[in-house]
């Protein structure tokens, strides 16, 4: 893991990431997660659903895992959602927070697009996916790294 993708967000950044997550999850049975690499190599969508197999965010039960995948030198970002929630949502479910994160990130600031983005993210999916009594953390909320 090169120091680049160590530098990206300090640990205090990482943590108020991973507590977005947490609090995004109290309203949602979605699962959200974070990924942090150098480049895609390439396409950064294919990648994107790599990293989300790799990570077994396709394992949930509602089929409503979404990952924020970020490539920094690539200046990219991609949100990518599994099936469950593809198939009720409208086409263009994710581009408010494509938007606000661009924004943020645009003017360099990483750590408050992310979680602006997990907090939109958070909010659409509470609509299709609202938290239920017997919901479990299904996935883990750290941010993980490539």
């Amino acid at each position: 893991m090169s120091n680049k993708v160590e530098a990206f967000l300090t640990s205090e950044e990482e943590q108020d990431i991973v507590e977005a997550i947490r609090l995004a999850e109290l309203n949602t049975s979605g699962e959200i997660r974070v990924h942090i690499e150098n480049t895609s190599n390439g396409d950064a969508a294919h990648r994107a659903l790599e990293v989300f197999h790799y990570l077994k965010m396709d394992n949930t039960k509602l089929q409503n895992g979404v990952l924020i995948y970020v490539a920094i030198d690539d200046k990219t970002f991609v949100i990518y959602g599994d099936e469950g929630i593809n198939k009720v949502v409208p086409k263009n479910f994710w581009d408010s927070t494509k938007d606000v994160m661009q924004s943020h990130f645009k003017s360099g600031n990483f750590k408050q697009g992310i979680i602006e983005g997990i907090q939109k993210a958070g909010e659409q999916l509470e609509s299709f996916f609202p938290w239920k009594h017997d919901d479990i953390d299904e996935l883990s909320n750290e941010i993980s790294k490539g």
